[in-house]
C-alpha cells in the first residue's frame, strides 16, 4: 500500500470523527487507533496534520483525535523517535494553549497527551512546558496541570526539576487572581510535595541520592505563606479545599523550627475549615498528615492546641455515619486517624476529654465517643493499658443507655476490652452482664431499618452482634476462660435472660470443653461458697424446660441439652453413663426434623423419658425431693411462656410420681392448686397433666388432695360473696372448676385400670358434676361457661375412655350415664335444649360453622358413654341421634376441623347402632339421615350419605342371622340410594353406591348366604365407580343404567313395587341429576321386571306431545323418541319430508326427534340416504347482488340442502346411529367435506339470518345455524359416529375445524383433515379416493381445490403406499397439472413432492414426472405472484435427496440458474425457499460437483454469507442450511468445519467471529476468489435491509484483513475507499459504524 493510501485512509476516518451518533465516533476512534497499532507513526502524522489543517474544527472532536494521540503513544511509547516525539509534544501543547479559556475536556486530553510522552521523552516535555512557564507571566491553567501530573507520573524524572519550577512558580502566586489558577497551583504544590516525600522515601532507587528535604524548604515555606495567610482566607470553597490538601503533605517538607512556629496559627486555621464545608474529609486529612508531622518533630504547640484539637475532631466523629455515603467514613476514619496520633502524644489529657463525654445523654456525642475509645483502645493499646481501671469506671452511664446505637458502639467497645485484658480488672464483670443482656433481647424488639441496605444493618443488629461477641471473646481469648467461667452460669437460670440462652450455652459447653481437655476430672462448677451460682437442681430444670421448645432462640433446645451433657458430674454422679446414651439420640432426633415438623408432642414425650429415666437412675429419693421442689419455685418464671410452662407441670408430675415421700407429694400438689393461674388455658391444661402423670404412681393421695380443695370454701357460694376468694369474679372460679374436672380426666386417664373402675363412680364423676353444676336455693342450675362444657366433654371422655379400656369394663354399670349424657346435649346443639341455655350461648356457637372444638369432645365423650351399661332410652337415644345431626351436618365444608367432627359423628352413630342391630335398627338411623340425604346443600348429602355407608358396612360386617326372615325395609331403602348414583356432588356418588351394594349383600345375608360369600353380579357394582366419577351425564346415566340392572337382578318381587314407588317420589327430587337417574332406573326396571307392570305402560303416541310440553326429564324424552322410532319405521320417506319441512333453525324438540330415528340401524341407513339425496340433489346457493353496484355478487344458501345438513348433524349425533353412518361412510365423508367447501363464504337468507340473530342474543341457540358452519358440525358428528374420535380431537387440537370454517384457511383447514384420516383411518381411504376422483370436473372451483388439498395431503402418508393407492392416486393429480385454477396447479404441485414424506421408496422410480412438473411449475408463466414457483421451489427441496444422479443432473444448472434471483427477493418466503433449494442442490451433488454448478456456488457464496444477518430469521436459518451443505463441495475441510460447528441449527452465532474465521481460510485456500467475493460484498452496500448493509463492510473488511500480500495488489482500493467512504454517511448508525470498523481494518494494506 502507498503512502499516500495510508494519509488517505486516516483522512477519511478523522472527517468521520465529526458523525454525530456517539456509537460510530466511538468505532471511529476504535479504528483509529487500530490504526495507530500498525502504524503509530503515521497514525500521530495523521492526527496531526488534521488537526493542523481544521483550525476550526470542534473542540469535541479535536478531543477525540487527541485521545486516540494518546492511545497510541501510550502504546507505542517506546517506538516513537525523537522527532515525531517532538512534534507531537509542540501539537499538544499548541492545543492545550490554544484558547485561553478553559474548556475541560479538549485541554485535559492534549495534557494527558504530554503526561504520556513525559514518562520517556521527560527532557523535551519540560522543556516545551517550560517555554509556556516563564517568570513574570502567569501560565495557561493547564500548563500548570500538566506539570502536577507530571510530577506524579515520572517522579524520578521530575523531582530534580522542582527547585527551577518551584523558584519560577513563586512569584506567580502572588500574581495569580483567579481563583481557576490558584486551585491549580494548590494542587501542584500537593502534587509537588507527595513527588517529592515519594523521591526521598525511596532514595536508593533515585537517580541523583543527594537530593535532601532541606533543598525543598525555603521554597515550600514561601508557598505556605501564600497559600495559608492568603488564600485560605478566600470565600471560594473550592480553592479552601484546594489549599488545605495541599497543606497536608507540604507540612512534612516545611523546616522544623517553621512547623513549629506555624502551629499554633496552622492548625486553628484547619480547623476552622470544619465550619465552612459540609464535605470535611480533606480537611481531616490533611490535619492528620500535619498532625503526623507536628509528631515527627516532638512539636510541643500540640499540648496548647490539644483542647481546641479535641473538640472539632470529637464533633466530626459525632457526625452521624449513614453507610451510603462514603465520604462522612472516610472522613471519620481520617478523624480517627487523628485520634490515634494525639492517643500517642498525650493520653492523659484526650481520656481526661472523652471520658466526661461519655455522661452525656445525647446519641451522636455518646455513639462517637465510644467508636473514639475503642479505636484508641486497640490503636493505642501501650498508652491505654495503664488507663484500664479509669476507662471501665466511665462505662458505667453508657451501660444504662437504651439506645439501639449507643448499644451497638458500647458492645463494640467491650470488645475491644476483652482482648487488652480490661475485663480481666474489677468492674470487667458489669461488662459481661451487660453483653448477656444484650443477647437476650428478643428479636422483635430491635428496630425496623427500612431501605436497601436493611439487611445488613439487621446483620449489625445489637442482638446479632451482642451474641457474635460474646461467642468469639469466649473460644478466641484465651485469657477471658477465668474471667467468663463460672461466671456465665449466674445468667441461665433469671428469666431475663431467656433469650441469651443459646449463646449463653454454647460458650458454657466450649469453656467446660476447654477445662475438661486440661484435665480437670472432679467437679467443673466450685462453688466454694459462691451463692450467687445456681444449684444443680437449678439449672437442671431450667435447662430441661426451655428445651421443650428446641427452636426458639437460634435453636435453644440443642444447646441446652449439650451444655446438660458437660455437666453430667455436676448434676449428679450417677448420670454419666446414661446421659451419654440418651442425650446424642434427643439431639439426633431435633436434627432430622424442622420447627415445622417437629411433633411437639412427641418431642415432649421423649423429654420426659429422658427424665423418668435420669430420676430411675439417681434413685434417691432426697434429691428427687429438691428437684421437685426447685422445679415448683421456678414456675412462676414461666407465667410468659405457657408453652414451657406447661411442660414444667409435666416435668413436677413425673418427678412428685418417682417421690416415695407422700407428704412431699401432697404438699407439693396443695400448692400447686392454691397457686396455680386459673385463667390461662394452657396452665389449666398443665395443671390437669400433671394431676394426671402423678396419679400414676399416687393415685389416692391425689385424689385425696383434689377432694380437700373441692371441698374448700371455692365453691360455697353466698349472696354471690366466696369466703376466701372473695377478690375473684364468677368467671374465675369458673375457670377453677374448668381445671378441676380436667385434673379429674386426666387422673381417670393414668390411673392403674385395676384400682379405677372402685373409684370412678364415687370419687370422679361425682365430684365432675359437684364441680360443674352449682344450686342456688336448692335448684340445680348449670353453668354457662363455655370453657367449663368443653372440660368437661373432654374429661368424660377421658373417663369413659378408661373405663372402657379396663378388664372388667363391658360388665360396669355407670349409674350416672343418663347425666353425663343430658349434660353433653346443650354442648352438641343448643337449640336441641333452649331452656338450659341463654341467647349468648346460643349465639356463641352457631350450628353452621365450628369455633371450637366442644361438639367433637361432646361426641367423643358421648360415643364412650354409650358403650357401657345400661342402654339409653329410645327418647333419649333419638334426642341424641337428632342433637348430633344438627350440630354437624349443616356445618360449612370450609372450617378446619370438620372431618374430624364427621368423624366422632360415624363412632357415635355407630356406637348407638351397636345396640340394636336389626332391621328397625337400622331404619330407624336412616330415618334420622333422611332429610340430609334430600338436602339441597351438597355438602350435607355427602356427609349423609357418608354416615348411611358407614353405618350399612357395619352392620353387615355384624350381622348375625340365627333365622331366615325377611329384609321388609329393602326397597324403601335402595329407593332413597340409588338415585343418589347420579348425585351433582361426586363424593355422594361414591357413597351412593356403596350403600346400595351394602344393602344388597344384606339381602343376601337374609336370604342364608354366609357372610364370606361374593356374588358375582352384586361384585359388578364396584366396577361401576369409576363412571360414576365422570362428569359426563351420559356416563352417569349409563351407570346407573347398570346399576339398576343388578338391582333387578337381586331384588325379591316382593319389593319391587315399593322400590318403584320410592323411586316415583324421586322423579320430582329438586337435584335434576337424581330425578333423571330415578327415571333411568325404572326405565330399566320396567325393562328388565316389566313384564308384571305391563299393563301400566301409557299409550305412547297419546303421551308424545303433552309429556313435551310439559316437561323435559329423559323419561318423558325416552318416551317421545320410542313413538318416533315406530313411525318412522312404517313411514320413513313421510316422516323425514315432514321433519325437513320444520322451520329452521330446528327447534330442541324437532331435533330430539331427528335423534330418535337412528335408534335402529336399518332405519337410520334409510334415513342417512334420504338426507345425502336431498343434500346433494341441489345447487348449494345462489347468487344475488345486494346492490346494483357491488364489485361482486353475494352467495346466499338454499333451503333444501341447508336443513338436509341440519338434519343429517342431528342423527348422526345419536349414539344408536353408529352402523349406519359406517355403512355409508364414503359418500358421506366425501358429500360433506364437498359441502363445506362450497359454503365457505355462503350466507344465510335474510329471514334467517334475522331469526339467528334474535336467537343469538336471547341465549337459545344451540348451534350456528351459518351454512358452513353447519356442514362441518354434521362432517365431526359423522367422524365421530363413524369411530374417528382421533380425527376430530387431532383436528381440535390443531385448530383444523376453524380452519375449514374461513375461506383464508380453508385449505390448510383440508390439508390437516387429510393428514389425520391418513393416519387414523387408513383403511376407509380407498373408498373415500374414489368418491372424490369424481370432482375433478366439478364445476365449482372451491371444491376442486378442496379435493385437490386433500388428495395431496394424502401422499405425505405411508399409508397410500401401503393400500395401494399411488398410482392412480398420482395420475389423477398429474391429470389436474392443466387445470385452469393457479391454486389447483399448487397444490398438485404440494401433493407431488408429499411422495417424498410419504412414500419416499417410490420417488427414484417417478423421478422424471416429478422432476418434469417442478421443472413446468418454476416456468409457470400463468401465476402473476409467482406462489407455482414457490411450492416448486420447496417441493424440489424435498425431492431432490431421493430422485436419480442421472435424473438430477439434466435440470441441476437450469434449476440453479431460475432460482438465484429470488435470494434478494423482498418476500422472505421465496428468500427462503431459494436458499434452501440451493442447500438442497449442493447437498445433492455432494462428492461430484461439475465446474459449472461450482460456478454457481462460488457465486452465491458471499449472498449466504450475507444473508446469515438477514432481519427475517426463516432466512437466516436457510442460509446456516445452505453453506452447512456448500462446505464440502468447496473441498477445504476447514471452511467445512467451521460451517458444520457454527452453522448449527438453534446455536447462537457470534456473526463477526464466524465472519472473521471463514474469510480467513477462504483467502488462504482461495484466494482466486478475492475479486467476486469483493464485487459481490460492495454490491450488497445498496442493500435495502440494514442488517445486510452492515453485515457486507464487515465481509469486505474481514477479506482484506486476511488477503495476501502477493494477492494484494487485485483489490481495487480506490473503488473500496470511495464505497466505505460513502457507506459512513449511511443514514443508520449500525452501518457506519460497521463501514468505520472496516476501514479500520484496512491496516493489512498499510
Amino acid at each position: 500500500m502507498s503512502e499516500s493510501y495510508v494519509k488517505r485512509l486516516f483522512t477519511i476516518l478523522l472527517d468521520a470523527v465529526t458523525d454525530k451518533d456517539p456509537q460510530v465516533q466511538e468505532q471511529v476512534c476504535g479504528a483509529l487507533c487500530a490504526l495507530g497499532e500498525s502504524q503509530p507513526e503515521e497514525a500521530l502524522r495523521a492526527c496531526e496534520e488534521h488537526l493542523r489543517l481544521h483550525d476550526k474544527l470542534a473542540h469535541p472532536y479535536r478531543t477525540m483525535i487527541l485521545r486516540v494521540m494518546e492511545t497510541v503513544v501510550s502504546s507505542h511509547l517506546g517506538e516513537l523517535d525523537k522527532g515525531l516525539a517532538r512534534a507531537s509534544i509542540l501539537l499538544a501543547s499548541s492545543e492545550m494553549t490554544k484558547v485561553k479559556e478553559l474548556v475541560c475536556d479538549w485541554q485535559q486530553a492534549a495534557s494527558n497527551v504530554l503526561v504520556a510522552l513525559g514518562k520517556r521523552f521527560i527532557s523535551s516535555v519540560m522543556e516545551e512546558i517550560l517555554s509556556k512557564f516563564q517568570p513574570g507571566v502567569l501560565p495557561h491553567h493547564f500548563v500548570v496541570q500538566t506539570l502536577a501530573n507530571l510530577s506524579v507520573s515520572n517522579v524520578f524524572g521530575v523531582v530534580p526539576f522542582l527547585t527551577s519550577i518551584l523558584s519560577t512558580m513563586l512569584p506567580m502566586l502572588s500574581a495569580a487572581k483567579p481563583d481557576s489558577m490558584r486551585v491549580v497551583f494548590c494542587c501542584a504544590l500537593q502534587r509537588f510535595s507527595e513527588s517529592t516525600l515519594e523521591y526521598l522515601a525511596d532514595l536508593d532507587q533515585a537517580p541523583d541520592p543527594t537530593v535532601r528535604k532541606d533543598a525543598f524548604a525555603t521554597d515550600i515555606f514561601s508557598a505556605y505563606d501564600i497559600l495559608f495567610h492568603h488564600w485560605l482566607q478566600s470565600r471560594e470553597a473550592k480553592l479552601r479545599l484546594a489549599v488545605v490538601e495541599a497543606l497536608g503533605p507540604m507540612s512534612h517538607l516545611l523546616p522544623s523550627e517553621k512547623l513549629e512556629e506555624q502551629l499554633p496559627k496552622l492548625l486553628p486555621g484547619v480547623l476552622g475549615l470544619y465550619k465552612k464545608h459540609a464535605e470535611t474529609v480533606h480537611v481531616s486529612r490533611s490535619l492528620g498528615q500535619i498532625l503526623e508531622a507536628a509528631a515527627s518533630v516532638g512539636s510541643r504547640t500540640l499540648d496548647v492546641q490539644l483542647d481546641s484539637l479535641l473538640a472539632a475532631l470529637h464533633a466530626q466523629i459525632c457526625v452521624p455515619v449513614e453507610s451510603s455515603s462514603p465520604l462522612v467514613m472516610s472522613n471519620q476514619k481520617e478523624v480517627l486517624r487523628c485520634f490515634t496520633v494525639l492517643a500517642c502524644c498525650s493520653p492523659d489529657r484526650l481520656l481526661a476529654f472523652l471520658l466526661p463525654k461519655l455522661d452525656t445523654s445525647n446519641e451522636r456525642t455518646r455513639v462517637g465517643t465510644l467508636q473514639v475509645v475503642r479505636h484508641i483502645i486497640n490503636s493505642a493499646a501501650a498508652q491505654m493499658e495503664v488507663k484500664q481501671p479509669f476507662i471501665l469506671s466511665s462505662m458505667k452511664l453508657p451501660l444504662l443507655d437504651t439506645n439501639s446505637k449507643v448499644k451497638r458502639a458500647v458492645v463494640q467497645v467491650i470488645s475491644a476490652m476483652a482482648h487488652h485484658g480490661y475485663l480481666e480488672q474489677p468492674g470487667g464483670e458489669a461488662m459481661i452482664e451487660y453483653i448477656v443482656q444484650q443477647c437476650a433481647l428478643p428479636p422483635e424488639a430491635e428496630p425496623q431499618k427500612l431501605g436497601a441496605n436493611s439487611e445488613a444493618l439487621a446483620a449489625d443488629s445489637v442482638r446479632a452482634i451482642s451474641v457474635s461477641t460474646l461467642y468469639l471473646v469466649s473460644t478466641t481469648v484465651d485469657r477471658m476462660g477465668d474471667v467468663l467461667w463460672p461466671y456465665l452460669f449466674e445468667f441461665l437460670v433469671p428469666v431475663r435472660f431467656t433469650g441469651a440462652l443459646t449463646p449463653l450455652c454454647r460458650s458454657l459447653v466450649h469453656l467446660a470443653q476447654k477445662r475438661q481437655e486440661a484435665g480437670a476430672h472432679a467437679l467443673l462448677i466450685q462453688y466454694n461458697g459462691n451463692v450467687t451460682l445456681p444449684s444443680p437442681y437449678a439449672m437442671a430444670t431450667r435447662l430441661l424446660a426451655v428445651s421443650s421448645s428446641p427452636y426458639l432462640g437460634d435453636g435453644r433446645g440443642a444447646a441446652s441439652l449439650r451444655l446438660l451433657s458437660v455437666l453430667h458430674r455436676d448434676i449428679h454422679p450417677m448420670l454419666g453413663q446414661r446421659w451419654a446414651t440418651a442425650i446424642p439420640l434427643l439431639l439426633e432426633h431435633l436434627d432430622g426434623y424442622t420447627e415445622e415438623t417437629l411433633s411437639r408432642k412427641e418431642w415432649e414425650e421423649k423429654l420426659l423419658m429422658f427424665l423418668r429415666d435420669t430420676l430411675a437412675v439417681v434413685s434417691d429419693n432426697t434429691w428427687i425431693c429438691q428437684l421437685s421442689l426447685e422445679m415448683c419455685k421456678q414456675l412462676p418464671s414461666y407465667n410468659g411462656t405457657p408453652l414451657e410452662k406447661n411442660f414444667l407441670y409435666k416435668c413436677i408430675g413425673t418427678t412428685l410420681g418417682a417421690a416415695s415421700s407422700k407428704e412431699v407429694v401432697r404438699k407439693h400438689l396443695q400448692e400447686l392448686l392454691e397457686t396455680a393461674r386459673y385463667q390461662e388455658e394452657s396452665e389449666r391444661e398443665g395443671l390437669a397433666c400433671c394431676f394426671g402423670i402423678c396419679a400414676s404412681s399416687h393415685l389416692d393421695d391425689t385424689l385425696a388432695q383434689l377432694e380437700d380443695f373441692v371441698k374448700s370454701d371455692v365453691f360455697r357460694k353466698s349472696a354471690g360473696i366466696f369466703n376466701i376468694f372473695k377478690d375473684r369474679s364468677e368467671n374465675e372460679v369458673e375457670k377453677v372448676k374448668s381445671a378441676l374436672i380436667l385434673c379429674y380426666g386426666h387422673v381417670a386417664a393414668r390411673a392403674p385400670r385395676e384400682l379405677l373402675l372402685a373409684r370412678v363412680e364415687s370419687d370422679i364423676f361425682r365430684n365432675m358434676s359437684q364441680c360443674f353444676s352449682t344450686k342456688v336455693l336448692g335448684i340445680k342450675v348449670e353453668t354457662k361457661d363455655l370453657g367449663l362444657r368443653l372440660c368437661l366433654a373432654q374429661s368424660v371422655c377421658m373417663a369413659s375412655q378408661a373405663v372402657r379400656s379396663s378388664s372388667h369394663g363391658s360388665s360396669f354399670q355407670l349409674l350416672r350415664k343418663p347425666e353425663l349424657v343430658a349434660q353433653m346435649m346443650p354442648v352438641l346443639w343448643p337449640r336441641a335444649i333452649p331452656r338450659l341455655l341463654p341467647q349468648e350461648f346460643i349465639k356463641a356457637e352457631p350450628s353452621d360453622s365450628l369455633r371450637t372444638p366442644m361438639r367433637k369432645k361432646a361426641m367423643l365423650a358421648c360415643t364412650y358413654l354409650v358403650s357401657l351399661e345400661p342402654a339409653l332410652e329410645g327418647q333419649a337415644q333419638a334426642d341424641l341421634i337428632h342433637s348430633c345431626l344438627h350440630s354437624i351436618m349443616a356445618v360449612l365444608p370450609e372450617p378446619e376441623g370438620v372431618d374430624s367432627h364427621q368423624e366422632a359423628l360415624k363412632d357415635l352413630l355407630t356406637s348407638l347402632l351397636q345396640r340394636n342391630m336389626t332391621p328397625q335398627g337400622l331404619q330407624v338411623m336412616v330415618e334420622h339421615l333422611s332429610p340430609w340425604i334430600k338436602s339441597p346443600r351438597g355438602h350435607e348429602r355427602v356427609r349423609a350419605l357418608g354416615l348411611s355407608a358407614c353405618l350399612l358396612q357395619h352392620f353387615l360386617k355384624h350381622l348375625h342371622i340365627s333365622a331366615l326372615v325377611p329384609f321388609h325395609n329393602l326397597g324403601l331403602l335402595l329407593g332413597l340410594f340409588s338415585p343418589r348414583c347420579a348425585d351433582l356432588w361426586p363424593a355422594t356418588r361414591q357413597e351412593a353406591v356403596s350403600c346400595v351394594y351394602s344393602l344388597l349383600y344384606l339381602q343376601l345375608g337374609y336370604e342364608g348366604f354366609s357372610r364370606d360369600y361374593q356374588d358375582d353380579v352384586v361384585e359388578q357394582l364396584l366396577t361401576l365407580k369409576d363412571g360414576l366419577g365422570h362428569p359426563d351425564p351420559a356416563i352417569l346415566f349409563h351407570t346407573c343404567h347398570s346399576v339398576a340392572q343388578i338391582i333387578g337382578k337381586r331384588l325379591p318381587p316382593d319389593q319391587l313395587i315399593s322400590l318403584l314407588l320410592t323411586l316415583f317420589e324421586g322423579l320430582g327430587d329438586p337435584d335434576q341429576n337424581c330425578s333423571r337417574a330415578a327415571a333411568v332406573i325404572v326405565n330399566c326396571l320396567l325393562k328388565e321386571r316389566g313384564h308384571v307392570l305391563l299393563e301400566k305402560v301409557p299409550e305412547i303416541v297419546s303421551v308424545l306431545c303433552s309429556k313435551l310440553q310439559e316437561t323435559h326429564g329423559e323419561h318423558v324424552l325416552q318416551a317421545a323418541q320410542h313413538s318416533v322410532y315406530v313411525l318412522a319405521a312404517r313411514h320413513h320417506a313421510a316422516v323425514v319430508s315432514s321433519l325437513l319441512g320444520s322451520p329452521l333453525p330446528f327447534d330442541s324438540h324437532t331435533c330430539t326427534l331427528w335423534r330418535a330415528l337412528a335408534v335402529e340401524p336399518g332405519l337410520a341407513t334409510q334415513v342417512l340416504g334420504l338426507l345425502l339425496e336431498k343434500m346433494s340433489g341441489d345447487v348449494p346457493f345462489k347468487e344475488s347482488r345486494a346492490f346494483l353496484l357491488s364489485s361482486a355478487p353475494d352467495r346466499v344458501a338454499t333451503l333444501p340442502p341447508l336443513a338436509a345438513t341440519c338434519a343429517l348433524y342431528e342423527v348422526a349425533s345419536a349414539p344408536a346411529s353408529g352402523p349406519a353412518v359406517l355403512e355409508l361412510y364414503p359418500q358421506l365423508f366425501a358429500a360433506l367435506l364437498l359441502r363445506v367447501s362450497c359454503t365457505v363464504g355462503v350466507q344465510l337468507p335474510r329471514n334467517l339470518q334475522a331469526k339467528e340473530r334474535k336467537s343469538a342474543s336471547s341465549g337459545l341457540a344451540s348451534r350456528s345455524l351459518e351454512p358452513c358452519s353447519s356442514a362441518v358440525d354434521a362432517l365431526q358428528a359423522v367422524l365421530l359416529r363413524g369411530g374417528n374420535d382421533d380425527v376430530v380431537q387431532r383436528m381440535e387440537l390443531e385448530g383444523g375445524w376453524q380452519l375449514l370454517r374461513t375461506s383464508a384457511g380453508h385449505e390448510e383447514g383440508v390439508t390437516r383433515l387429510a393428514s389425520a384420516m391418513a393416519k387414523f383411518a387408513g383403511p376407509r381411504l380407498p373408498l373415500m379416493m374414489k368418491a372424490l376422483f369424481a370432482t375433478q370436473s366439478s364445476v365449482y372451483e372451491m371444491q376442486r381445490v378442496s379435493s385437490t388439498a386433500f388428495l395431496a395431503e394424502l401422499l405425505s402418508s405411508n399409508t397410500v403406499n401401503d393400500l395401494m393407492l399411488l398410482e392412480s392416486l398420482l395420475d389423477n393429480l398429474l391429470a389436474r397439472q392443466k387445470d385452469t385454477c393457479a391454486r389447483v396447479r399448487r397444490l398438485v404441485l404440494r401433493g407431488l413432492a408429499n411422495v417424498a414424506s410419504g412414500s419416499p421408496d417410490k420417488v427414484r422410480a417417478h423421478g422424471p414426472q416429478l422432476l418434469t412438473a417442478m421443472i413446468g411449475g418454476l416456468d409457470d408463466g400463468d401465476d402473476p405472484h409467482s406462489l407455482v414457483a414457490l411450492e416448486a421451489m420447496v417441493g424440489l427441496a424435498r425431492l431432490l435427496d431421493l430422485v436419480e444422479a442421472w435424473d438430477l443432473r439434466s435440470v441441476l444448472l437450469h434449476v440453479a440458474i431460475r432460482i438465484r434471483p429470488f435470494f434478494d427477493s423482498e418476500k422472505v418466503e421465496f428468500r427462503s425457499a431459494s436458499i434452501r433449494l440451493f442447500g438442497h442442490l449442493n447437498k445433492a451433488c455432494q462428492g461430484d460437483c461439475e465446474d459449472v454448478f461450482l460456478e454457481q456456488l462460488v457465486g452465491g457464496l458471499a449472498p449466504l454469507l450475507l444473508h446469515l444477518q438477514d432481519p427475517q430469521p426463516p432466512v437466516a436459518a436457510a442460509c446456516r442450511f445452505a453453506l452447512r451443505m456448500c462446505g464440502p463441495n468447496l473441498e477445504c475441510e476447514e471452511l467445512a468445519a467451521i460451517f458444520q460447528k457454527h452453522l448449527q441449527e438453534g446455536r447462537g452465532l457470534h456473526f463477526g467471529e464466524f465472519l472473521n474465521t471463514t474469510c480467513k481460510h477462504l483467502m488462504h485456500h482461495f484466494p482466486d476468489l478475492l475479486g467476486r467475493l469483493l464485487s459481490t460484498s460492495l454490491f450488497y452496500f445498496k442493500s435495502s435491509w440494514e442488517d445486510i448493509r452492515a453485515a457486507a463492510p464487515m465481509l469486505t473488511g474481514f477479506l482484506a484483513l486476511h488477503v495476501e500480500a502477493e494477492r494484494r495488489p487485485q483489490v481495487d482500493l480506490e473503488q473500496l475507499l470511495a464505497a466505505l467512504q460513502l457507506l459512513l454517511k449511511d443514514p443508520a448508525p449500525a452501518v457506519r459504524v460497521k463501514a468505520a470498523e472496516t476501514l479500520g481494518r484496512l491496516v493489512k494494506f498499510a
